[in-house]
């Protein structure tokens, strides 16, 4: 006996098998009720109009080949919409992989301590270039923006006296020399580094600062993809298919995020500067007495007999009723002498 027709017919199917003993006969019987959720969403209100018609009451059961085609119809359409969900659900996580295999791949080169020198230099390259060609787009170099693109690299590439032309000179400047020219003050900070700290040293804080940035833009990332996949649904309602959207807007995002992690590495690495701690000669460390000695070794002036370190020491006890050693004759309660009485 079934309480509810499910949402998918293989469940119901399941329960089927699940009631019953396999290879034993029997028959299976499903109750349903007209405020059910697949009964409410498909057909509900037509069923119901069809018992106000006949006049049947809510206790007379409605057995219909009709009313069991259309319930198997509503199972098959929320099949086919749970399909289609899980569908986009598989082409999301596939554009999210695609990405994860691009940035985990970055992280492996620097976990495995590879040479990063050329990756940074080519970052540093395509970053100069991408903003230039902001910066400087079309062909008459008189409306190219230089002043912003001085204050886009101060205080790390640029410098308040630098990218300032004569009109005569404008008319034949290019692109690719103001590229060359802080490609130049690029490579020229990161040489006087190397020779500053050192090829070790350097190496390690190429994949530090890489490390760091993919780290931290790549969670940014994924926090602004699962935002915009809650909402990529109602880009449906402009009759605009929502995994599409999600791709190519997803790829634009990655493609910001990755020119963002080159930027803010190559700034970075061209402004840390390491704080070189001066070599300090060791301090000389003395022995002080913490502990201070009690009992009898605190008196100054008294012997103190040995023991050997051989083996454990064996300590006589003394009864109550056993004579006292001190040689008084009376037993050992009864005895008042210091020596053996640490309570006196």
């Amino acid at each position: 006996i079934g309480t509810e027709r499910h949402e998918s017919r293989r469940i119901d199917n399941q329960l089927r098998g699940r009631s019953g003993r396999q290879g034993d006969p029997g028959a299976s019987r499903f109750f349903l009720s007209l405020e059910d959720d697949l009964m409410r969403l498909f057909g509900g209100e037509r069923v119901q109009s069809l018992m106000d018609t006949l006049g049947l009451d809510d206790e007379t059961p409605i057995e219909n080949k009709m009313i069991t085609n259309t319930i198997e119809s509503a199972q098959k359409k929320l099949e086919a919409q749970n399909f289609s969900t899980r569908k986009n659900v598989l082409q999301f996580d596939d554009v999210m992989n695609k990405q994860r295999e691009i940035i985990y791949g970055q992280r492996r080169q620097v976990l495995n301590g590879e040479d990063l020198k050329e990756t940074l230099r080519t970052m540093m390259k395509d970053n100069i270039e991408g903003s230039v060609a902001t910066f400087c787009a079309g062909d008459d170099s008189s409306a190219w923006d230089l002043a912003a693109l001085r204050r886009h690299y101060l205080g790390w590439l640029t410098m308040d006296s630098d990218l300032h032309y004569e009109p005569e000179q404008l008319k034949s400047l290019k692109r690719e020399d103001v590229s060359k020219f802080l490609l130049d003050r690029g490579t020229l900070i990161l040489d006087n580094k190397e020779k500053k700290y050192g090829s070790n040293i350097m190496r390690e804080l190429e994949r530090m600062c890489l490390l760091r940035n993919v780290d931290t833009k790549w969670m940014d990332h994924i926090d602004a993809m699962d935002q915009l996949r809650q909402g990529i649904y109602l880009r449906s309602y402009g009759q605009r298919d929502p995994v599409v959207e999600y791709r190519l807007e997803g790829f634009e995002m990655f493609d910001a995020m990755i020119d963002s992690i080159k930027e803010d590495t190559v700034r970075m690495l061209l402004t840390i500067e390491l704080k070189i701690q001066p070599q300090q000669q060791a301090p000389v460390v003395e022995r002080t007495q913490v502990a201070k000695p009690t009992g009898d070794a605190a008196t100054p002036g008294k012997n103190v007999k040995a023991t050997s370190s051989s083996g454990p020491v064996k300590v006589e006890k003394i009864g109550r009723n056993d004579p006292c050693p001190c040689g008084s004759g009376l037993k050992w309660k009864k005895c008042t002498c210091k020596e053996y009485h640490s309570d006196l």
